[in-house]
């Protein structure tokens, strides 16, 4: 995938659509129109000022308020945004249909290039860990660090609880699964979600739950609902079968970004044991495993996630500054010889 023309961003106040996401507490939400391409931004203010970006891309059939606890955990360290990517959340679909995960990375780095953010931390879940990995092996430059909760990488034996959800993929089967759950209520859909995603279900509470019901409730109102979803399924599959330069396992051998790596004991949709491959494939990586936790980890879990990521930024950072030092230490200062004694 090449780079796209970093065409200008026009950043308007977000058009409130017939029924309104939810936005919690300190945080906005903008609209980044671009050609042929409209996204919904959720934005957390930092405490201070001239924090450095980050960028959080949400998984299939999720949205940006996935990452709300974690971006308001991290506000004192990053300027954090959470893309909708397109038909997803509050952003529409894209004018040229394409859900692939190429499409998608494509729809990032245009956002990354129009606002001029690189490189920023990014970070990714599921599905918008294949995005992740493909925009950091692609344009570097544009990414600081990486982090992935159980990254949709493929796996030649996926478990047996994941296949449904593959499924998803093959044509028809998404009017078929609406037919055979067409006395399903918003209720019902969300907990059978969760039950899938989530490690203990539990530990949702009821306020979180309401939530959750009211987006879907929303969501199943958008005509484009079930095509998104069905369309970036296929997108997901796809990318498992693609090889050569274009594999998302070569690729993520290219990523040159310091990377965290999150995996959960109890995923149904990404298996644990790949947690050992991807520790092994990302060149400079670190992993990070949560028994308890299922396949949406910064939910679940977001003061271990961002502790995790605190930890990431803060050898970044050592680092930075060590290198800075040594290049410092390592070049002459004029008028000075390699002894010290002046010249003249």
């Amino acid at each position: 995938m090449s780079s796209t023309e970093p065409p200008e961003a026009r950043i308007v106040a977000a058009v409130p659509p017939a029924r309104s996401v939810r936005v919690g507490a300190g945080e906005k939400l903008r609209t980044a129109s671009l050609p042929g391409l409209t996204m919904t931004v959720r934005c957390r203010p930092p405490s201070a000022s001239g924090l450095p970006p980050a960028l959080f891309v949400h998984g299939l059939g999720g949205s940006s308020q996935n990452w709300s606890a974690l971006m308001e955990l991290l506000a004192d360290r990053v300027e954090g945004e959470a893309l909708d990517l397109p038909g997803f959340g509050d952003s529409p679909p894209p004018d040229d249909g394409d859900y692939s995960i190429t499409g998608h990375a494509r729809a990032v780095i245009r956002y990354l290039d129009a606002r001029a953010r690189g490189p920023v931390h990014l970070v990714g879940n599921s599905m918008g860990g294949s995005i992740s990995t493909r925009v950091a092996a692609v344009r570097p430059d544009l990414v600081r660090t990486l982090t992935l909760v159980s990254p949709a990488l493929p796996e030649l034996r996926p478990q047996r609880s994941a296949v449904p959800t593959g499924l998803l993929a093959v044509p028809g089967v998404t009017r078929l699964f609406t037919r055979m759950t067409r006395d399903w209520d918003a209720e019902r859909r969300t907990r059978e979600v969760m039950l899938l995603t989530f490690g203990n279900p539990s530990l949702v509470s009821q306020e979180d739950f309401a939530y959750a019901v009211e987006e879907f409730e929303r969501r199943l109102a958008l005509p484009y609902f079930w095509d998104a979803l069905s369309r970036s399924a296929r997108g997901v599959v796809d990318s498992y079968t693609l090889g050569g330069q274009h594999s998302l396992w070569r690729q993520a051998e290219r990523v040159l970004a310091p990377t965290l790596l999150v995996y959960g004991g109890r995923d149904q949709l990404v298996s644990f044991r790949m947690a050992r491959r991807a520790n092994a494939t990302f060149r400079d990586s670190r992993l990070l495993t949560l028994l308890d936790a299922g396949h949406v980890a910064m939910m679940e879990y977001p003061e271990t996630v961002a502790r995790g990521m605190r930890e990431l930024l803060d050898d970044v950072d050592e680092r930075d500054d060590r290198e800075s030092r040594e290049a410092r230490g390592a070049a002459p200062v004029s008028g000075v010889d390699g002894s010290g004694a002046a010249r003249g």
